[in-house]
């Protein structure tokens, strides 16, 4: 059997197999666009698609298909075979650099904000270079960047490079200044832990609620959920496992840097974490992870769930999106150093992530704005939807040195002595963790923790990109006029510090108080839901921001609020019909039957013995009769509500969503998981809780 190392990357058209297929000469250039943003030359596009078809043919493939990511929050393919007809009837295999380069995918029916009329069904595909090429079900898939007829963005890469771009941009600006003459090339790079739910297959194909929406709109607690902690870092059950063995195997044949597995805090929840890479990258691996979850899970006997918040009453699953920027040459700079205090350069880009979350709040609470991770974000296993930013007791006590031009002591690394000796002594981290923040400093990168698990990382590292760039872009028109460079670096950090400090929060995320203390004391953003925020994505200073830096232009601005809006109306409107065709055909009917049994069976009892009480039945009886009254007036208020919804203003709609149609389904599930309680359980119509948290051996 093959070692990892043997099959690791098997599957990926990468550097190795670029090296060893391409001429010098084709080889130099490419890497030169992937390493250093440079044009790509077209003539070197045939010899690389010659070497792609061989190679891929080599694999197995039959097809290639150009991959992309458009606005639906899934990947996207088309596959064309390899094959050209030949004079004498049979075929040739071909594939040439036109088609490597670009491809035509009919763009009428994604998602476009309004860019696109639905006659207008030309959109374009562009080959991604910096992007590796790989092999999934016998086709050779290519990344690529998807736009309009006109030019505009229809997909979430192409803003992503974008904002890399701008990044880049501005960060070298400021290198230069410091001095580092040989730095080509700034990144930013991500690794994004996932967490997501294993339930058994056979009792998800029983769950309608989550076949269409992939959470449960019904269940009532089993006795036990998590509360005893017993899940977490636990022993992994065999089937899991061998789920988890199975799926690292597919992962890393497709050069996915999968790393970390372990059980999460939920019954049935796990997750899974990689290797940082450059956040393109990153980005194609994430989308690619969470496909290949589901697929091997299926083999396995399970369903792999992704939604944010697939069970009411345990924790929901987020994708913790840890954020750094690197250079080429080697110099992580967001790394502080064994002496902050002295570090102008970390110091000076420091200040600039501090700037760019306090100055976008806003742009990166809407960057992780779903129906839901509506229902996770700020309940006791997801940081508050108020952005502010944990840095640890180390870099305070910086930054309050440097605020008040007071002596900075400096924090001491004890070593931590366990009180036995046969365990080894190491030293203490300078500061703790703090899962309640956000945004979160853990060393030498940010840990951004209010991604849902389903998001596609794109949209987070777009603005956060975006932001950190608009804050390099400031200091370094500042300091490229400045007579004196020191003074004017000084006194930029120092008024950074003084002027953003409202973000910063070291505290309990979860207290009730830090609410009124961000909102009303330092006046920071309490986006609570998606309706509240995403507009906010039109602000004036957003638009400018964003547009001066070329990510976005104001039509694609305006698409992509349209979209998203559209998107929660829609998958809320989906929830709610389900709850309403779930709660007729099988609850209504459930309740009902299980009461006219003990009805029966009361009269049955009477029969024997005239003046039987029959309290039990009795009390049963009505209690039932009571909550299917209330089940059915519920499901048809929740009818009326939907039938009375506004049209044709999607954020009035939204609203209208947020306040009357959520409130509307808690009330029909609560007298539902009531019922639940009260019947039998094999007159349940679908498995409970208990069976699908606790149903993984």
């Amino acid at each position: 059997m093959a070692t990892v190392p043997e099959y690791f990357g098997s599957l990926v058209f990468d550097d190795r197999v670029m090296k060893s297929m391409l001429t010098a000469k084709v080889y130099a250039s490419l890497k030169k666009t992937i390493d250093e943003d440079a044009a790509l030359d077209p003539s070197v596009a045939n010899a690389v698609a010659e070497a792609m078809k061989t190679w891929a043919i080599d694999h197995g493939a039959t097809h290639y298909t150009h991959w992309f990511q458009p606005l639906t929050g899934v990947t996207a393919e088309k596959h064309d075979s390899f094959i050209t007809p030949s004079p004498d009837g049979g075929v040739i295999m071909e594939f040439s650099g036109k088609e490597l380069i670009k491809g035509e995918p009919d763009a009428s029916s994604f998602p476009s904000g309004g860019l696109r009329a639905t006659f207008e069904a030309r959109g374009y595909t562009a080959w991604d270079p910096t992007s590796y090429a790989f092999i999934k079900d016998n086709t050779l898939c290519i990344p690529t960047a998807f736009c309009s007829f006109g030019g505009e963005a229809l997909d979430k890469k192409t803003p992503l490079l974008r904002s890399m771009e701008a990044l880049n941009k501005q960060a070298l600006r400021i290198l230069r200044l410091f001095g580092h003459t040989d730095v080509k090339c700034v990144r930013s790079e991500v690794g994004p832990e996932q967490e997501y739910f294993l339930v058994d297959r056979a009792m998800y194909e029983k769950r309608r609620d989550l076949i269409f929406t992939g959470r449960t709109l019904f269940g009532a607690m089993p006795p036990k959920g998590q509360e005893m902690d017993d899940h977490y870092f636990g022993s992994i059950k065999p089937k899991v496992a061998e789920y988890m063995a199975d799926l690292n195997r597919e992962l890393w044949k497709l050069g996915i840097f999968a790393k970390t597995e372990h059980n999460e805090v939920a019954p049935a929840q796990h997750e899974l974490a990689p290797i940082f890479s450059t956040t393109n990258i990153a980005t194609d691996h994430n989308q690619l992870m969470m496909e290949i979850m589901q697929k091997v899970a299926l083999r396995h006997g399970l369903v792999c769930l992704l939604h944010e918040k697939p069970f009411a009453g345990v924790n929901g699953s987020g994708k913790h999106n840890n954020w750094s920027i690197s250079t080429d040459t080697g110099i992580r700079l967001m790394a502080p150093g064994e002496t902050p205090r002295d570090n102008a350069q970390f110091l000076l880009f420091l200040c600039a992530v501090i700037k760019a979350v306090d100055d976008y709040q806003d742009l990166l609470r809407l960057a992780v704005a779903t129906a839901g991770n509506d229902h996770r974000l700020g309940a006791n296993e997801a940081p508050p939807a108020i952005i502010s930013m944990f840095i640890g007791d180390e870099l305070e006590a910086v930054l309050e040195s440097i605020e008040n031009d007071t002596p900075y002591k400096g924090t001491e690394r004890p070593t931590m002595k366990l009180g036995v000796d046969v365990l080894p002594e190491f030293p203490r981290d300078t500061t703790d963790r703090n899962r309640t923040s956000p945004f979160a400093f853990t060393g030498n990168k940010f840990e951004f923790r209010s991604l849902g698990s389903s998001n596609s990382i794109a949209c987070a590292n777009i603005m956060l990109n975006a932001a950190v760039a608009e804050s390099l872009r400031i200091y370094a028109d500042r300091l490229e006029a400045a007579d004196d460079f020191e003074a004017t670096l000084n006194s930029m950090i120092k008024k950074t510090i003084k002027d953003h400090r409202r973000i910063i929060f070291n505290g309990n995320g979860y207290d009730e108080s830090w609410v009124k203390e961000a909102t009303e004391v330092r006046g920071l953003c309490n986006y609570r839901t998606t309706p509240d925020c995403m507009p906010h994505l039109l602000d004036k200073k957003n638009v400018e921001m964003l547009t001066r830096h070329g990510i976005y232009n104001e039509k694609e601005l305006r698409s992509r609020c349209d979209i998203m809006l559209e998107n929660y109306c829609k998958t809320v409107k989906i929830e709610a019909n389900a709850m309403v065709d779930i709660a007729r055909k099988q609850i209504l009917p459930a309740v009902e039957k299980y009461a006219s049994d003990v009805a029966s069976a009361a009269i049955a009892k009477r029969a024997v013995v005239a003046d039987l009480a029959c309290g039990y039945e009795t009390e049963i009886v009505t209690k039932l009769s009571y909550l299917a009254d209330q089940i059915s007036a519920k499901t048809t208020a929740l009818e009326e509500a939907l039938v009375n919804l506004p049209s044709g203003d999607i954020i009035e709609e939204s609203y209208a969503i947020r306040d009357t149609i959520l409130a509307a389904m808690a009330e029909l599930r609560a007298v539902a998981d009531e019922a639940e309680m009260h019947t039998a359980q094999e007159y349940w119509p679908f498995p409970t809780y208990g069976d699908l948290l606790f149903g993984v051996k």
